[in-house]
């Protein structure tokens, strides 16, 4: 089993974690490494901010669920979280990232980041695939998607695949994504240039 974090808006979508973790005790699927960062000095520069987050509280983690909701693109602890596991650490080295999008976003549309293996297990239903390649088209089919994950989604170089929670709290396609998704981060190559978040926004 492969060590998972699991990066989500804690005051909104905390049962949708718990529906999670409780999905795994039963399945056994992932080693669960989530934990509660605490707070972290909003003084502190964006590295130190990137290091303590990658070295104390991803620890060895090698996959990185992110749940997306209606607020979660707005949390600066959610970004930290996404930008610090997608560097190669002196501690710790980049991690794959998969991408859920909960009920609350309306949204039961995918992004496919492994190939023809993922859309025949996954998605056996859907005939014929499409490619988006415009900011403007994947902000239409992903309203509440963190700006990081968009900027990644546009490079097709970070096989990051978006999945909605039906398919995602189907345990055999979750053990499928999470496996890929370790698989496939060592070729990862992710777009950094957007500096942390300072603060949440509304």
């Amino acid at each position: 089993m492969h060590k998972v974090f699991i990066t989500y808006h804690h005051d909104n979508d905390q049962h949708y974690k718990e529906s999670l973790l409780q999905l795994n005790e039963q399945y056994r699927i992932f080693v669960d490494e989530s934990v509660d960062t605490g707070d972290i000095s909003d003084d502190l520069d964006d590295q130190t901010i990137r290091r303590i987050i990658r070295d104390n509280y991803l620890r060895d983690s090698t996959v990185i669920i992110l749940l997306v909701g209606t607020e979660t693109r707005h949390r600066k602890h959610v970004d930290w979280e996404l930008f610090s596991s997608m560097i190669d650490g002196s501690v710790n080295k980049k991690s794959g990232v998969l991408v859920v999008n909960l009920p609350s976003t309306g949204s039961n549309l995918c992004t496919t980041g492994h190939g023809p293996s993922e859309q025949a297990r996954v998605y056996p239903e859907i005939p014929s695939w499409i490619t988006v390649d415009t900011r403007a088209e994947y902000e239409r089919r992903y309203p509440y998607m963190p700006e990081r994950i968009i900027d990644n989604l546009l490079t097709h170089k970070a096989f990051i695949s978006v999945v909605p929670w039906a398919k995602a709290t189907n345990p055999n396609n979750l053990r499928f994504l999470i496996n890929a998704t370790f698989e496939d981060r060592g070729k990862c190559t992710y777009d950094l240039h957007r500096r942390m978040r300072r603060k949440n926004s509304s």
